[in-house]
């Protein structure tokens, strides 16, 4: 698949080939469709396919009808995972993290035979008495009555078994082998790619940064010894509390400060009154407007040196008590330092870049590129390309506040972006688009004194292709400290497209995401709003 924790899996999955000295074929697909079509061009010649992130979620035999000696080993943290896959012990081989609870029912629970009601109960005899027939026909009733209820029952558990599962991340699989070789920024940028977009909870993610943290530890430890020194040219892997800010060691922290979602929401940034409060911000901190908003590594080193406790002590005064973060900082020598959440934007940001340079698979080989040391050039080259997208969601963020664009339809908000507004070609990408939909959902929580509003999810939808008269729709779940992150959308969408008959294509792995025709769009959301209401 085409995401960041995708091609994470995808490395270290490289990394194992190339031990073994295992030949293989690398095909990048963005949805269904280009997955069937890829396997009809190979499964000719392969026996064996794996799936990183794409395949858990739909009957794999069903939609690719494949021939018995094919295999599937299916990697894939998108849910709900479908149930014949998880009972299929021949040709789909599921690859989930050890101690992982997919709270499956029992095979008889799900795939129990139909039965036909009309057979509940034999012919009468024609000899029978009339009290008799009466008795039989009534206990017939209840029985049937009884059935009917128990059939309910199973299919609304049944429904709910697809829902009650764990997300787990492609790249732990192979943990276990860590020890041969040192994949361990991949395993990180892929934990972090989860946290930023948000796909995980914060305990989570700080229950998994720790088990990494172990294992970093452990592979760092003999350097300790300085007859196993390394070069200080090699790659080092460092765990360490830093600020959750966007880029700000490759950008000016006062440009970070405003394009961060959480800095950026709880200030308020798109008001004149919120403006006024990140100068307070500043005043209180003792940086100099001219400091910050030059280049980080052109910062004075008297000021660089207690940034990190000057920034948090002020930003406790400001209500933002979660400023610093657990993470990784991965260093190249003297002059390279990357936190994961900069390899994450970077990544991502030359996944979904509008800039056509050749063949569809470029971006996708350009981002896998960028997380080879290799290649640092593409890395950089992402990072500018992730300030571009970060200014483009805030402004478009601002502008949806400020003109009242988020609107509620009762079950839940929605938000559209009309075609002519600026950077709106950026968001007819799925990741894109959903990360804009977390931040401006997470900022209009901070704006709205609704209390009702700010336990909605978000519905938000942006033009796709304007030929074709198409747009892309992706929802969101609320934005509470408790959530779950579980996503409903995906079957919400589904009935809702089937009642209405709505043109529809559901060619995501992630089926909270949809494409949808112009004109299909008012009846859709009347049957979203009536289904969830």
């Amino acid at each position: 698949a085409s995401d960041v924790d995708a091609l994470c899996a995808c490395k270290i999955l490289q990394a194992l080939f190339q031990c073994d000295h295992v030949q293989y074929t690398l095909v990048p697909v963005s949805g269904w469709q280009e997955l069937e079509t890829a396997f009809l061009e190979h499964k000719d010649q392969f026996k064996y396919f794996v799936f990183i992130n794409c395949g858990a979620n739909v009957d794999l035999l069903e939609i690719l009808q494949p021939e018995e000696d094919t295999y599937f080993f299916v990697c894939d943290s998108h849910r709900p995972i479908n149930v014949v896959n998880v009972y299929n012990e021949t040709q789909v081989k599921l690859l989930v993290k050890q101690g992982d609870d997919l709270d499956v029912p029992a095979y008889d629970d799900i795939f129990r035979d139909e039965e036909d009601e009309e057979e509940l109960s034999e012919d009468e005899s024609d000899g029978s008495e009339p009290s008799d027939k009466r008795r039989r026909f009534e206990e017939e009733v209840i029985e049937r009555t009884a059935r009917r209820r128990q059939r309910r029952e199973w299919e609304a558990r049944r429904a709910l078994c697809s829902f009650t599962l764990s997300f787990c991340f492609p790249f732990t699989i192979f943990f276990h082998l860590f020890v041969c070789f040192p994949p361990f920024r991949w395993a990180i940028v892929g934990l972090t790619d989860q946290w930023v977009q948000d796909k995980i909870t914060q305990m989570k993610y700080v229950t998994d940064i720790g088990v990494l943290q172990r294992h970093v530890s452990r592979h760092n430890h003999r350097n300790e010894d300085e007859e196993n020194s390394l070069s200080i040219d090699c790659m080092r892997i460092a765990f360490e509390y830093d600020l959750r800010l966007a880029l700000y060691q490759h950008w000016s922290l006062y440009e970070s400060l405003c394009n961060t979602s959480y800095t950026s929401a709880n200030l308020k940034l798109w008001s004149v009154q919120g403006q006024k409060r990140l100068q307070e911000f500043l005043a209180d901190m003792g940086l100099p407007l001219k400091q910050v908003k030059q280049k980080f590594n052109s910062m004075d080193m008297s000021l660089k040196e207690n940034l990190r406790e000057m920034i948090e002590e002020s930003a406790n005064k400001f209500g933002m008590k979660d400023l610093r973060v657990q993470t990784f900082s991965i260093h190249f020598g003297f002059k390279n330092k990357f936190l994961a959440s900069d390899i994450v934007y970077a990544t991502a940001s030359l996944m979904e870049s509008i800039e056509k340079e050749g063949p569809e698979t470029t971006n996708f080989i350009k981002a896998l590129d960028s997380l080879s040391r290799g290649n640092l050039d593409k890395l950089h080259q992402g990072l500018d390309l992730a300030k571009k997208q970060l200014c483009a969601i805030q402004q478009t963020v601002a502008s949806c506040i400020c003109t009242n664009l988020v609107i509620s339809q009762g079950p839940f908000l929605y938000c559209s972006l009309m075609e002519g507004m600026p950077d709106v070609k950026l968001f007819s990408k799925p990741v894109s688009l959903c990360l804009l939909s977390k931040y401006l959902l997470k900022s209009f929580v901070c704006s709205t004194k609704n209390k009702r509003c700010k336990l909605l999810p978000l519905i938000m939808a942006a033009p796709m292709d304007v030929e074709q008269g198409t747009v892309i729709m992706v929802g969101i779940p609320p934005e509470t400290e408790s959530s779950d992150k579980k996503n409903f959308f995906g079957r919400a969408f589904e009935k809702a497209a089937d009642s209405t008959n709505s043109r529809t294509l559901h060619n995501h792995f992630d089926m909270s995401i949809i494409e949808l025709k112009t004109e299909d769009r008012s009846k859709f959301l009347d049957a979203l709003i009536s289904l969830l209401s």
